[in-house]
């Protein structure tokens, strides 16, 4: 019965039956005498996968129907009003994604979901600088994304929803910490006027949402179910939050080009920040953590570059080859690369990582 089942899941995550349908089959198969004999003889560790690669596409099928998702809502978009937007987005998500279920639809109309929910909200609360600069009601402009991603993660079961509704709760959890600070200091600037602790809240957020896409990867070591697609979204976030968040902790936020001056300390501290967020990535077996700097690598290899005499175009195209060649041997070396960083780790930490 136990084989069965795993059957059964595997055919819902591959798209062929609904998780529904696999739930009903199980014991009727097993009450007709349909039974899946495992060789004792031969134990197989669970199918994994190093590619890290999340459900989107099951062939060329799914991507003719998302380019006509996306052409279609466009010219809605255009043409009706937002309260006719959602309506035609909810039919296509039972049609394609709680029927069919498509991986790649499901992915776009999620984000539709999102950015619908992001066009209505500022109908309701216009965009304006005390919105965003003082916090002044953003709380409530922000309410909304949680619930409405969350609902529809219950009804559609996409990761996305899911990784959404988490990042938008925690950005929430944010907006009232910042609403409570301004409340309890009578400063209805405090977010401008205190960068110091805001940029510690800012920080301690960015390590909660990557405690929580952890928290996904390590109950899914093997990556079988969609909770390793959740965990692949919020790192998706959780990445770029805590390099820029630390940034900003160690007052390295003079600017996006700072770190292209070159008589400046900073240049080598964020090239360290970004080789230990790098680490972290292949400890995890997450890319995420590899991709998320390579702008800010790039900028401070630039700066570096800038210490000699040489023209504008040797910075530049100098600066491409360097990150270029750094990505080609990660991307290549990955799995090498790990198994030498997990060999340097204890045993017990080992075992509740993905394998190497």
């Amino acid at each position: 019965m136990a084989e069965l089942r795993s059957i059964l899941d595997e055919a819902a995550r591959e798209g062929l039956i609904t998780a529904e349908a696999g739930e009903r089959l199980a014991p009727f198969l097993a009450a007709r005498g349909v039974i899946v004999e495992a060789r004792a003889a031969e134990p197989q560790e669970p199918a994994w996968s190093d590619t890290e690669t999340p459900r989107f596409v099951r062939g060329f099928h799914d991507v003719l129907i998302t380019i006509g998702i996306l052409i279609a809502l466009a010219g809605l978009w255009g043409l009706a009003s937002l309260y006719t937007v959602l309506p035609a987005i909810l039919v296509l998500a039972e049609i394609l994604v709680k029927r069919q279920r498509l991986a790649l639809p499901a992915v776009v109309l999620t984000l539709a979901v999102f950015f619908w929910t992001f066009r209505m909200m500022l109908s309701v609360y216009p965009s304006n600088a005390d919105l965003w600069l003082t916090g002044d009601g953003i709380d409530r402009f922000i309410v909304a994304f949680p619930v409405i991603m969350g609902l529809f993660y219950l009804r559609y079961r996409v990761p996305l929803a899911l990784a959404l509704s988490i990042f938008s709760g925690l950005a929430l959890v944010l907006a009232l910490v910042f609403r409570l600070l301004q409340w309890g200091s009578g400063d209805d600037a405090f977010i401008l006027n205190h960068p110091t602790l805001v940029s510690v809240i800012l920080f301690a957020c960015a390590v909660g949402l990557f405690v929580a896409a952890l928290g996904f990867d390590l109950s899914d070591r093997f990556r079988r179910t969609t909770r390793s697609d959740v965990a692949f979204w919020l790192h998706l976030v959780a990445a770029p939050a805590l390099l820029y968040s630390i940034r900003i902790l160690l007052s390295l936020d003079g600017g996006w080009l700072d770190i292209m001056d070159a008589n400046s300390f900073k240049t080598p501290v964020v090239v360290v920040i970004v080789a230990l967020l790098m680490l972290i990535g292949l400890i995890i077996d997450r890319r995420a953590f590899v991709t998320s700097g390579l702008l800010t690598l790039g900028l401070a290899i630039y700066g570096i570059f800038q210490q000699g005499s040489a023209t504008v175009d040797t910075y530049v195209f100098g600066t491409l080859i360097i990150v270029g060649v750094i990505v080609l041997v990660i991307g290549t070396g990955w799995m090498p690369l790990r198994r030498m960083v997990l060999h340097a780790l204890p045993s017990g930490v080992v075992e509740r990582l993905p394998p190497g």
